[in-house]
């Protein structure tokens, strides 16, 4: 069995970046290039769930073009998230998506009723019918961030790092660069692991979402796209309409695969939504009014490495 690596704790980190290809990752990677963020990256990384829309890819092929960015970018994957939920409602293993479920108590249900005893504790009480139906939504644990995103970044970095089939290191020697901007900062999450340390440059910049878009907009570069899976279910109802107004071509994949993952998903019982009014996506409200106190479900990307 390999030992720790040997010699001295390294003085220089090996330098890589999270590369989503969208507004904040893209500015991240373009202002290292202008080497405005002191020591320039080794290299960047592309997690490709094999489910983003062509604007993305079209604008990933741009960062990788020649004379764009003066670093390598590698792009990893683990599958096809999209083929990966077809062969799930077959009954397959698959990875589970943050998918709303919809469960209906049908109108003339006897439902408990419950009080609170001497002690204070919830007691049944006695029950009532339902007058109408009772529709319960809710949330399925996710599994592709970790399974799409993470997993095949952390083996690629190892690799370039020399950490591939050896003892980690209880220290530092990899610096992850990770594109979450001053409004996002509830996404911030530090290093599981010893051997990496996590750093938010646009962060340590204090710059916005909006202050990406206009060093973009000075500096001449094109306004890169949205980066999410085409029917990932933390769209907002605006990017929805984005999807279904500007993307026939990825709109009607999303419905097809929304259709596909209602019932039949291996271990669920309850049926499946991309959308989280838990009705069939093209059915779902997706106008302006409906968007009024919507929360951005973007912040419970618990690593920070999606839409970025």
């Amino acid at each position: 069995m390999r030992g720790p690596l040997p010699g001295p704790k390294p003085t220089e980190p090996f330098r890589v970046l999270s590369l989503g290809a969208g507004v904040q990752s893209t500015t991240l990677a373009l202002m290292a290039a202008h080497g405005e963020l002191g020591p320039r990256p080794h290299c960047a990384i592309f997690a490709d769930t094999g489910w983003e829309p062509r604007a993305v890819y079209d604008h990933l092929a741009w960062l990788r073009s020649e004379a764009v960015l003066p670093f390598p970018v590698h792009v990893v994957a683990a599958g096809n998230l999209r083929d990966d939920l077809l062969d799930g409602a077959c009954g397959l293993r698959w990875a589970s998506i943050p998918a709303f479920t919809r469960t209906v108590t049908p109108a003339g249900s006897p439902i408990a009723v419950y009080g609170e005893d001497e002690d204070g504790e919830d007691v049944q009480i006695g029950e009532r019918v339902l007058a109408t139906d009772l529709v319960d939504v809710g949330m399925i644990r996710r599994q592709c961030t970790s399974e799409y995103k993470i997993v095949p970044i952390r083996r690629k970095v190892r690799e370039l790092a020399g950490l591939t089939g050896r003892h980690s290191p209880n220290h530092a020697v990899v610096e992850q660069w990770i594109g979450i901007s001053l409004d996002e900062v509830v996404r911030m999450k530090p290093s599981r692991e010893a051997w990496q340390v996590n750093r938010w440059p646009l962060i340590e910049q204090r710059m916005g979402r909006w202050d990406c878009l206009r060093w973009l907009d000075r500096h001449g570069y094109p306004r890169p796209p949205k980066s999410s899976c085409i029917g990932c279910p933390f769209h907002s109802d605006a990017m929805w309409r984005a999807l279904r107004d500007h993307d026939a071509e990825g709109w009607r994949d999303a419905v097809t695969v929304d259709r596909a993952i209602r019932t039949g998903m291996r271990g669920m019982r309850a049926e499946l939504y991309l959308h989280r009014s838990a009705v069939p996506l093209e059915q779902a409200d997706l106008s302006t009014a409906a968007d009024r106190g919507q929360q951005d479900l973007f912040a419970n990307e618990c690593e920070g490495l999606c839409g970025v």
